[in-house]
Formats: structure tokens, sequence, C-alpha cells
């Protein structure tokens, strides 16, 4: 599955800059960086708390760049992909 329009519009990856991660455009907010946060605290209060440039849409662009590289990864066995959990 291709990226989301408003994925491209907000998130980048751009050479030099956080070392090529994607980023949130016109920041250096990591696509990482936000899972990272809300994996820790689920609250998005926090979040804007932490990093006030960001919006609502910046976080879900993250969410969809992140589900667009899942939803690209092929298992082809579980002995192939040490994560794969058939109960999931």
């Amino acid at each position: 599955m291709k990226a989301q329009p408003h994925n491209q519009e907000r998130i980048v990856r751009i050479p030099g800059l956080v070392g090529g991660k994607p980023v949130v455009r016109g920041t250096r907010i990591s696509v990482r960086l936000v899972l990272e946060y809300l994996a820790e605290e689920p609250d998005i209060k926090v979040l804007f708390a932490a990093f006030p440039r960001l919006t609502l849409e910046d976080v879900k662009a993250c969410l969809d760049y992140a589900k667009d590289l899942v939803e690209e990864e092929e298992i082809s066995s579980p002995e192939d992909n040490k994560h794969y959990h058939p109960n999931l």
C-alpha cells in the first residue's frame, strides 16, 4: 500500500536531517519519536505539551506512515519472522 497523500505532505526524509529518518515536515520531530511518546503515554496531550508545534494531522500522518510500513511487510512463514505471533 502506498503512503497516503497527507503522509507525503507531512512526513519527509531529508538527507542529513535526523540521520535521514522520516520527520514531520518543518520540524526535527521524527516519526519514531512520536510513536515512542504515544507508546509510553497514549494521552495525546502529553505529546502536544512536549512538542507544541505538532498538530493532530501531524500525529495522524505519523500513525498512517507506520501503518503503511507494517502493511508492506510480508510474512512468508513463522520461522522467517522472529516476531511472528499467531495469537495476534
